[in-house]
């Protein structure tokens, strides 16, 4: 089955009149993978360990490992601290946060933008943190 563009899933629930139907055929395009499957498949594919991402996220251990079990559902800026110690793309951070059912970042909007070039130009916590507050901005990943 062809995977179809949000755009286009867009145009076929404004069409549909059965929830039901349109979820039946639509079922191959729902997102079904939960944050904490997504985040091992991370791990796996980028060969790093939990202990390699806490310290790259500058956050606490105890909370990560919470969060990579699926005990604890961290905050938007918390899974962006992840992003940086999974050493993820922005396109990778967009999926996570897709995954997790929070909003994607937004190239209009400054501090997404400052965020989404760290992550691009693959810079570290330090770094993304040191951007945003020489923009006035709250940094990432502030420990517990």
């Amino acid at each position: 089955m062809e995977t179809k563009t949000t755009e286009e899933l867009n145009h076929e629930i404004k069409e549909a009149t059965d929830i039901e139907d349109y979820l039946h055929k639509n079922r191959e395009n729902m997102l079904t993978l939960s944050l904490s499957r997504y985040l091992e498949d991370l791990l796996a594919q980028k060969g790093l360990s939990r202990a390699q991402v806490v310290r790259d996220s500058s956050l606490d251990k105890g909370y990560v490992y919470q969060i990579f079990s699926g005990e604890k559902t961290p905050s938007w800026d918390k899974l962006l601290a992840l992003a940086f110690g999974l050493r993820l793309s922005g396109d990778e951070t967009q999926r996570m946060l897709k995954i997790s059912c929070n909003r994607e970042l937004y190239a209009r909007d400054r501090r997404d933008a400052l965020i989404l070039f760290a992550l691009e130009q693959r810079k570290t916590i330090l770094d993304v943190n040191e951007s945003l507050y020489d923009h006035g901005y709250a940094a990432l990943g502030t420990p517990l």
